[in-house]
């Protein structure tokens, strides 16, 4: 099925039509790789998302495909086993997504493991997450660790260790699984709610009556199977199902804020502890850095969730008291972001000892729930799902093993990160003459290829300065072939300005707003709301609320 708003009526009108073997509640990261996975396996596939595609926690984690280091402290093995070897699957499907990145991590007098403890720990990390030989850990001195990240405070620091990560943007991630899935048959859409489930004779849910949220019209999905795959809406869901009993979920808020590079110069991403014994990430991203997270209970309304001033002082207190000399404060916020953490419950235990592994559901009505879980798990959680609805509606039919692992998504394929670089410095080249070539890496690791389609789409708008072609150019691409349909889906998950180039974001916003009223048709009424609910995000993005 084609990607764009353009098709909408035409998706809408197969959702209602056809009867489908799996249907999707829910498009974050999970369900994209439930609908990519089922449709590579020959199901009929649907998938339907009430807001924007990773508009949950799927656009608001610390963006690290990461093999898990904290969990060898909660004694997590095969977790960290499973979410290392398929971190290095999901950067060889996306090398332009999924970033290398080296990560320090200080070791200090009286806090955390010893250096005997540490050292073995990422060794063991290594060998679990099946780390190459290359980019394995590397045990510092004293000297070595403060030559390496010198804004460190140095006091009680006795040496360090660096160690694999890798960066990603998750929200486009999911969106490139979630255009590899449509590509491949899966009837995908988003801003369509599952109001109610629908039942046969039997009281097991057949489908659902759903609502084109865009547009006001209702219409019935049927299917065989279905899967809850809301992340903190799963209970929500799992109450319209009347089947809320036994496990539940615990939902904890992470914040993370977003400052300068040159208000937070560090050398490369670092891993440190704070007084109160958590660890925080501060991470460079262009010309930013970013900081998190936080690890709180979360009982509050979870369409909306900011980062509160309580929040951000957390954080810019853990940084000055590792880095003195920055003196941070809430006026070098650039932006931040706050997601939840869809959690399975365990009595007794405080948010951050909550196990992060993902579990299923299943109610008396058949529908399967999934909770729980890592971005970087997300293709082995597709697959458990995928395999589960197998078993249980399909094991007569001749269907085809899980390839997944296989499968480059939209936006490669890129044979290793080498040409990930080469594809970077030819766009330069490109930009150069528009003296543009700065953001050659940004559009790169957030379209890969289709940075091509977005310069043809420049091509076309040469009457207007370079800087707004480029946005402009980028608008048209997400519209014909991402389904934006809102300007906070291209400010936010489309390209990310939201958090890491905000000032862009501002210059162009009525821009933006008018290019969308122009293609939308919107009237007066819908351009008032549209410029009122960027004004929000921008305020909560910016703490200035």
């Amino acid at each position: 099925m084609s990607f764009t708003f353009r098709q909408r009526e035409q998706i809408s009108k197969r959702l209602a039509s056809e009867h489908f073997d799996l249907f999707i509640i829910g498009g974050g990261i999970t369900g994209a790789g439930i609908a990519l996975d089922a449709s590579l396996r020959g199901l009929r596939a649907a998938l339907i998302e009430k807001n924007d595609f990773a508009f949950g926690t799927s656009s608001r984690s610390t963006k690290l495909i990461h093999g898990g280091l904290r969990y060898l402290k909660q004694l997590e093995f095969g977790l960290v086993k499973e979410v290392g070897s398929e971190r290095a699957i999901v950067h060889k499907l996306a090398p332009h997504l999924v970033i290398p990145e080296k990560m320090l991590l200080p070791l200090k007098e009286g806090r955390g493991f010893g250096t005997l403890l540490t050292s073995f720990g990422l060794k063991l990390y290594d060998w679990l997450a099946g780390v190459k030989q290359i980019d394995q850990r590397k045990m510092l001195t004293r000297q070595q660790t403060l030559a390496c990240e010198p804004l460190l405070k140095p006091d009680g620091v006795k040496g360090g260790g660096l160690y694999a990560e890798y960066r990603t943007d998750d929200a486009r991630l999911t969106l490139e699984i979630m255009k590899t899935a449509a590509h491949n048959g899966a009837t995908v859409i988003n801003y369509v709610q599952a109001l109610r489930f629908l039942y046969d004779d039997k009281k097991i849910a057949r489908g659902v009556e759903a609502l084109d949220v865009t547009n006001g019209h209702s219409f019935e999905i049927k299917a065989t199977a279905i899967v809850n795959a809301t992340g903190p809406w799963v209970d929500e869901l799992r109450m319209l199902d009347n089947s809320r009993k036994g496990k539940q979920l615990h939902l904890t808020k992470g914040v993370h804020l977003v400052v300068p590079r040159k208000r937070l110069p560090i050398k490369q991403a670092i891993y440190f502890d704070v007084p109160d014994g958590r660890m925080i990430f501060a991470i460079p991203r262009g010309f930013t850095t970013y900081i998190g997270t936080t690890d709180t209970d979360y009982r509050d309304a979870i369409d909306w969730v900011s980062t509160s001033h309580e929040d951000a002082d957390y954080l810019l207190d853990a940084v000055n008291e590792a880095f003195p000399s920055v003196n941070l404060t809430r006026s070098d916020v650039l932006s931040s972001w706050a997601g939840l953490r869809p959690l399975i419950h365990e009595e007794g235990k405080s948010a951050s000892e909550l196990s992060r592994k993902d579990e299923i559901f299943e109610s008396a009505s058949g529908l399967l729930s999934i909770a729980g879980g890592k971005l970087t798990g997300y293709r082995k959680m597709a697959e458990r799902v995928v395999d589960m609805v197998i078993e249980k509606y399909y094991s007569s039919r001749t269907l085809k093993p899980c390839s997944t692992d296989q499968l480059a998504f939209t936006g490669g394929p890129f044979a290793n990160a080498d040409a990930v670089k080469r594809y970077t410095e030819q766009l330069a080249s490109q930009l150069r003459p528009l003296q543009l070539e700065q953001y050659a890496d940004y559009l790169v690791h957030t379209y890969g290829k289709q940075s091509d389609e977005i310069l043809r789409y420049m091509d076309k708008l040469q009457d207007e300065s370079p800087a707004m072609c480029l946005v402009k150019a980028e608008l048209y691409f997400t519209v014909d072939h991402e389904m934006v349909l809102t300007a906070l889906d291209f400010f936010n998950r489309r390209t990310g300005m939201l958090y890491f180039d905000i000032h862009r974001a501002i210059e162009h916003r009525e821009m933006v707003l008018n290019e969308l009223k122009r293609v939308f048709s919107w009237d007066d009424d819908r351009m008032q709301r549209e410029r009122i609910a960027l004004e929000q995000a921008i305020t909560s993005a910016t703490l200035n609320h």
